[in-house]
């Protein structure tokens, strides 16, 4: 059986990418390991064993270009009302929640919120199948 461990984003500013993730869904760095030509750092909160593992390529100086194949990170929180003042207050921009229902039943309530490189992250309600 797989288990899924990580997912990897190239970022363009190791720092300003660390502030945002460890400001906005509380991921400290867990390992970093630096090499000639590019840096990995490997972030995780107590939450769950997931890590997002930012790139960080040490000749790239101009924005990734995220093209269409990019999709989406979601996490889950307790409280989306105060998540989404929070995002604000911090001036993160955050989407406006979205109810997301199915025959007439809350599937899912969410957020859209982007990182400093621009990829996008939802930001769920803890209910049903997202959990």
């Amino acid at each position: 059986m797989a288990k899924a461990v990580h997912t990897m984003i190239r970022v363009l500013n190791e720092e300003r990418s660390v502030n945002f993730y460890q400001e906005a869904f509380s991921l400290n760095v867990d390992t970093r390991l630096d090499f000639d030509s590019f840096t990995l750092v490997y972030m995780r909160n107590k939450e769950a064993d997931f890590e997002v593992e930012l790139t960080i390529n040490k000749d790239q100086d101009v924005p990734y270009d995220l093209g269409t194949g990019y999709g989406h990170l979601a996490v889950v929180v307790e409280d989306l009302e105060s998540e989404h003042a929070r995002f604000e207050a911090a001036g993160f921009e955050p989407r406006k929640i979205v109810e997301f229902e199915r025959d007439g039943a809350l599937l899912a309530k969410f957020f859209f919120v982007k990182d400093p490189d621009g990829y996008e992250i939802e930001v769920m309600q803890r209910h049903g199948r997202y959990q």
